[in-house]
């Protein structure tokens, strides 16, 4: 640098002296006062790169925050959202991750899964909760480093629950295992976090025996189970050290928000009802109609659902398009039941068990959606009959005794008193015929030969008994 300024200086110098001495003057005087201090700016330069160098960067240099929503229930699709989210925070280089957390609760295995990358992910984590932070959503809040709570929210209730009854006791002492483990992994009780799921934990002047565990906001934060308590996610920020950031939100692509809704745990048992029954119903009908769109797209947006959402791959859907194929061949082509329909049948529940998040629900929604086919199959016998289209695989006509049809004992009740011919042996049953017609009868006279005349003498059922005709003379 110091060499820089000298030539800069010396040929300046050059040109001045070449006769334009009045304009170059100034800049003339100027040039040597920078070279004779330039050991004090050289030094002063260097200071102050130091000195700048060294400060930190300001939030308004960059610092981003990602906010990543946790709204209605927690289910497969929720957890694939949110890793996504996961993801583009650390490609951007995000400061924080912020779950935005308004939840009564969901699916045990999505929560663990959205706690594993909480705790994976090396970029600072909070969840600020908007509303409710119960069962599902107590776990994915403990997994985060800070905890911020809105007025009026709530965490805790946790116990888990298969349909209306508590789980066994198995999954609740492993779900409490992970809640207390998630609590003191980020410095928080333990053991309050384990009496929201588990009733059989008392701590004194608490919560008794019995009872499950729910916080409000503000004994949260006495307790120290969460840090603070403000009503927009900027204050909650700004109190953790947060200030001047740009907040970038996840908008769920459509993708996601289809898989969130078909993998929900109330609509997944639902669509697979649907479906079955709709292609039971369209097997039936012997054709194509409404009964099989609604049942294809039924069982399309339950695969296609959990294929977007991470959960199953075409292996699924490609097992339970085979099973389809092997029951209609059963039902149509090969007489019986055999290889084709107990091979169609275990393709269709493996595939089921391959889409569903786990075994569990795989067997839940299965139940659910046998039940629900059968009554919806009792439904359409009941009322479908009267529609034309149903006339081609049930009987709709009813015989009624005024257009000439009768049972079969009232009918026979007319041959009382009739003359036929045996044409087989009665042994004491056999064949006679009576007014052109081949009759089964029985005799209570023991044995009648062939060729020889009867009268029927009454009807029991479908029985008519007859015996021999001895004709009288006049």
């Amino acid at each position: 640098m110091e060499n820089l300024l000298m030539k800069l200086y010396v040929n300046y110098f050059r040109f001045c002296r070449s006769g334009i001495n009045f304009l170059c003057r100034p800049f003339y005087m100027f040039c040597w006062e920078v070279v004779r201090l330039r050991r004090t700016i050289t030094i002063f330069a260097l200071l102050m790169f130091l000195v700048l160098g060294s400060m930190p960067l300001s939030a308004a240099a960059g610092e981003t925050v990602y906010v990543i929503p946790v709204k209605g229930v927690i289910s497969s699709g929720l957890a694939q959202q949110v890793e996504r989210g996961v993801d583009e925070a650390e490609k951007m280089d995000a400061q924080v991750i912020v779950l935005d957390i308004d939840t009564p609760g969901g699916a045990i295995n999505a929560a663990r899964d959205i706690s594993k990358m909480m705790f994976r992910t090396n970029i600072d984590t909070i969840s600020f909760i908007s509303g409710d932070a119960l069962s599902a959503g107590a776990l994915v809040s403990f997994s985060t480093e800070k905890i911020a709570m809105a007025n009026g929210s709530t965490i805790g209730a946790a116990e888990p629950r298969l349909g209306n009854e508590k789980a066994d006791e198995k999954i609740v002492s492993a779900w409490t295992a992970e809640l207390r483990e998630a609590a003191e992994t980020r410095d928080r009780n333990g053991n309050i976090a384990a009496a929201m799921s588990d009733a059989d934990i008392s701590i004194p002047d608490l919560i008794e025996k019995g009872k499950l565990l729910t916080l409000t906001n503000q004994q949260a934060v006495d307790l120290g189970m969460a840090d603070i308590i403000k009503n927009n996610m900027e204050a909650a920020l700004d109190s953790f050290g947060y200030s001047n950031v740009e907040i970038v939100r996840q908008n769920p692509s459509t993708a996601e928000q289809v898989a969130r809704l078909v993998t929900h745990p109330y609509v997944s048992p639902v669509l697979l009802t649907l479906g079955m029954a709709g292609l039971v119903l369209e097997v039936f009908t012997m054709g194509f109609g409404v009964a099989g769109g609604i049942g294809l797209l039924s069982l399309a947006l339950y695969f296609g659902g959990h294929y977007l959402a991470g959960f199953s791959g075409w292996e699924a859907i490609v097992l339970f398009v085979l099973g389809i194929i092997m029951m209609a061949v059963e039902v149509l082509i090969i007489p019986g039941f055999g290889v084709a329909g107990i091979g169609g049948i275990a393709m269709l529940l493996i595939s089921i068990v391959l889409a569903s998040t786990s075994v569990a629900q795989a067997a839940t929604s299965l139940v659910i959606a046998l039940l629900g086919t059968i009554i919806l199959l009792l439904i359409s016998v009941r009322f479908l009959p009267t529609r034309k289209w149903w006339h081609r695989f049930i009987l709709g006509e009813q015989q009624q005794r005024d257009t000439g049809y009768l049972a079969g004992n009232e009918a026979n009740k007319a041959y009382i008193q009739k003359v036929g011919i045996s044409i087989s042996p009665l042994r004491p049953s056999g064949t006679v015929e009576l007014e052109g017609e081949p009759l089964d009868v029985v005799t209570d006279q023991g044995f009648i030969e062939r060729g020889t005349k009867v009268k029927v003498i009454k009807v029991e059922g479908r029985r008519i008994v007859v015996r021999k005709h001895i004709e009288k003379d006049v």
